[in-house]
């Protein structure tokens, strides 16, 4: 019985998982970000202990603890680096994981974690390199190569969200200009429709179906582009052109077999799909080679946990 845990700034997901990826239980308590880390790492044992209980097994029928979480990880020393939602750094999370369970214990990046998931079980089953793509609040990825998780040389090597694309009316969070993420993510398009709103004082059903700026999200803006809406076509529009940069970069350099689009935006489906593939067909470098499928990721919430699970796979243990 494999463990995984998806540890994020509002909320720990734990669940245990059979070697087949059957979610076996599972339970979710809140992270309470900005305690003592070893508060929260207590919590977490406690969860797993508690999981481990109510399924009517013990320590001994675990196999290993796989942790997926949103920073950087370096899995062979047991050390979170940096982790910004959980305002950690040098944290020793798999240590101490290892030291209370005397189990192996396995980290990654979440979103590899997710990739490893849909890798195995999901929409990128069966080919060797693929890249997922989450856009939710923010830009997230996942590199495959090989079937196996590729994070760089320094734990660093996927954050697709911060590559450079353009120049943009504001800074991201990391302090750069231009990141992917200010353009693609759905916080992104939110913002770029308030400017357009709150700047330029244009009519548009965005607002009329939110009832204040404070309650624009992205699906309101998907359908107000279904609908005919000019800013929310136009909002869209910029949406896509930047992610199908960003997407066609991947492509030139590392060529993988599929790029899979998870996260809440993805909920868009084939009308976000769609739109990807005629944009980025527009840019590709040679019509000589066939290039890799742009698909929605399958898994949905649980690749993170699911992709945890199995992180031992493609990680050396703590």
């Amino acid at each position: 019985m494999l463990v995984g845990i998806d540890l994020g700034g509002t909320e720990i997901k734990a669940g245990l998982v059979d070697r087949e990826g059957r979610i076996l239980l599972q339970s979710s308590i809140p992270t309470n970000a900005g305690r003592d880390y070893r508060l929260i790492i207590k919590d977490m044992q406690e969860q797993v202990e508690k999981l481990l209980k109510d399924y009517g097994a013990g320590i001994g029928d675990m196999e290993s603890i796989g942790i997926g979480a949103p920073g950087l990880m370096n899995e062979k020393s047991g050390y979170v680096i940096y982790c910004t939602n959980l305002f950690w750094e040098n944290v020793p999370l798999g240590i101490m994981l290892k030291e209370h369970f005397n189990k192996p214990v396995y980290m990654g990046n979440d979103a590899n974690a997710a990739a490893l998931a849909e890798s195995l079980f999901g929409s990128t089953k069966g080919v060797e390199n693929s890249v997922l793509i989450t856009i939710g609040t923010g830009v997230g990825s996942g590199i495959i190569i090989g079937h196996k998780i590729y994070s760089g040389s320094h734990f660093a090597g996927s954050e697709l969200g911060h590559m450079i694309v353009g120049s943009n009316f504001y800074r991201c969070n990391c302090g750069n200009m231009g990141c992917l993420e200010t353009f693609a993510s759905a916080t992104a398009m939110i913002r770029y429709a308030v400017n357009r709103l709150e700047r330029d004082k244009i009519k548009s059903s965005i607002l009329d179906k939110a009832g204040d700026t404070e309650n624009i999200d992205a699906r309101l803006i998907f359908d107000a582009a279904k609908e005919g809406d000019q800013l929310g076509i136009e909002t869209v529009g910029r949406m896509i052109k930047y992610l199908s940069i960003g997407i066609i970069n991947i492509f030139n350099i590392l060529d993988p077999d599929i790029v899979a689009i998870g996260g809440g935006v993805s909920k868009a489906g084939a009308y976000l799909t769609d739109k990807l593939k005629k944009e980025v067909g527009g840019m590709l470098f040679t019509s000589g080679i066939k290039y890799g499928d742009i698909v929605l990721a399958q898994l949905g919430n649980e690749a993170g946990l699911l992709g945890a699970a199995f992180l031992g796979i493609n990680r050396n243990c703590v």
